[in-house]
């Protein structure tokens, strides 16, 4: 025996729920991109500047410690082996950016020898980093 049913509905799918889902899926995935900005330098001790920008894309990030160090993304390299990376890395790729991530208390000096070296093997695209300073007024 058949049993009728009484105002039967169609289904149908609730948008508001969906909307929220969706909205918490894409803060998800933008929290999960910002987590994922690599820094390739060591961890130094960077002077403010107050128009620091962040611009990262196909570098080569350069720290030189207080002591005077200089690391290639995070590996201590000696002075004279810095001219060699920079030339085979410059043949693989000719636009590539240079980063410098240079301790607040070392000798000017050592930058200057470091920004010397990368004219000297023809890369163009250097910047300073620096970390970003509140205007105070």
């Amino acid at each position: 025996m058949r049993i009728k049913r009484r105002g039967s509905k169609p289904a149908r799918i609730e948008m508001i729920p969906l909307i929220d889902v969706v909205f918490l899926l894409l803060v998800f995935f933008i929290y999960a991109m910002l987590s994922m900005v690599i820094h390739r330098g060591i961890p130094v001790d960077l002077p403010r500047a107050k128009s620091a920008l962040m611009d990262k894309k196909e570098y080569i990030s350069l720290s030189i410690t207080r002591e005077g160090e200089v690391y290639c993304d995070k590996k201590l390299i000696s002075f004279k082996d810095l001219e060699a990376v920079l030339r085979i890395n410059k043949e693989l790729n000719s636009n590539l950016r240079v980063f410098i991530d240079g301790d607040r208390k070392v000798h000017y000096e050592r930058v200057v020898q470091v920004l010397d070296l990368i004219r000297l093997t023809g890369l163009s695209k250097v910047s300073l980093e620096t970390e970003f300073e509140d205007r105070v007024e």
